[in-house]
């Protein structure tokens, strides 16, 4: 990158995901030599921006907390609304945000002063959200902690809490963040038992990176997959068949699980019929079929079809006459 203006922006961007970016590597991000890195991180401490640097072989450059709020200007009312609406969403796994909620709040609070992350958690304390009927809500925190070491890379220790009610203290290498919509899954290399598991966030707590940086393994599938296979095996799931009215207004979350055209039945045949596993309460999943906007019709099981029609006619109840 010959520009230097959109090579500093572009520097400033790696720098903003939490880790320790070795100046090799950035060199080779930006296609650059190592010397002109080390002369565009001294132009950016010259704006102001506080990139730390640390020596030795897992040594590398960090942005780090200040005063400005880097590459956006914010001020500071600005900054805790935005904190604020991140980590409601990213807590809530809100459909279609919830990642990037994630990635969005943990670049956020790396670089937020303290005095604003302490009115963040001020507010934070002091509000309540309405759990979904599953209550498989998060604190933020604990998924920025995840997403920190998950990008570090870095082990990650942390409290657990099994289905069955057994604690335990687990430490691993994390490996991805997953989201099912309704739950979040932290996939992981578990050090102590020598095998991938799948933990869910909300049964996680006091989780704490341990400065200890590993080279990741590489999981035997996807990551969702995984996740799926873990929820056959471990959760009280359930297999769901539904078919939608409009192939081309499909949700995008529903894309993946077609297996074939209605032929009939919804939308004249124009269609697609959806089949998938589901570990959500039958309420909470016929109310996310009906926030996708798409006329549908559910075939199975069927206390998931009564689901529907109590909620379809408690909102006809609700209409009035």
């Amino acid at each position: 990158m010959t520009d230097t203006p959109a090579r500093l922006l572009s520097l400033l961007s790696l720098l903003q995901t939490p880790r320790e970016w070795p100046g090799s590597e950035l060199a080779e991000r930006l296609r650059v030599s190592a010397r002109t890195i080390r002369r565009d991180i001294d132009r950016l401490r010259e704006l102001g921006y506080p990139v730390e640097a640390t020596l030795g072989a897992e040594g590398g450059y960090r942005l780090v907390a200040g005063a400005a709020m880097p590459p956006l200007v914010l001020d500071d009312e600005e900054a805790v609304a935005i904190a604020v609406g991140l980590r409601a969403g990213a807590g809530h796994a809100i459909e279609g945000v919830e990642e990037a909620s994630v990635r969005a709040l943990a670049k956020l609070e790396q670089v937020l002063p303290g005095r604003l992350r302490r009115r963040v958690s001020a507010l934070q304390s002091a509000t309540v959200a309405v759990a979904r009927g599953d209550g498989a809500s998060v604190d933020p925190r604990t998924l920025t902690a995840i997403a920190s070491a998950v990008a570090g890379p870095e082990r990650l220790r942390f409290a657990y809490r099994a289905r069955d009610g057994v604690a335990s203290r687990r430490l691993v290498e994390p490996y991805r963040l997953v989201s099912t919509g309704s739950r979040w899954y932290l996939v992981a290399y578990d050090m102590e038992r020598e095998d991938w598991r799948t933990f869910r966030v909300d049964r996680l707590s006091e989780p704490g990176a341990t400065g200890v940086r590993f080279a990741p393994r590489e999981l035997p599938m996807d990551a969702v997959e995984f996740v799926r296979r873990g929820l056959r095996g471990r959760e009280s799931t359930y297999l769901v068949d539904v078919t939608f009215a409009e192939a081309a207004e499909l949700p995008k979350w529903a894309r993946e699980y077609v297996v074939a055209p209605a032929g009939g039945g919804a939308g004249e045949g124009a269609g697609v019929r959806v089949r998938f596993e589901s570990a959500d309460s039958p309420e909470w999943l016929v109310a996310r079929l009906a926030l996708a906007g798409v006329p549908f019709v559910v075939h199975g099981p069927e206390f998931l079809v009564e689901a529907a029609r109590v909620l379809g006619a408690r909102l006809a109840e609700a209409a009035g006459p």
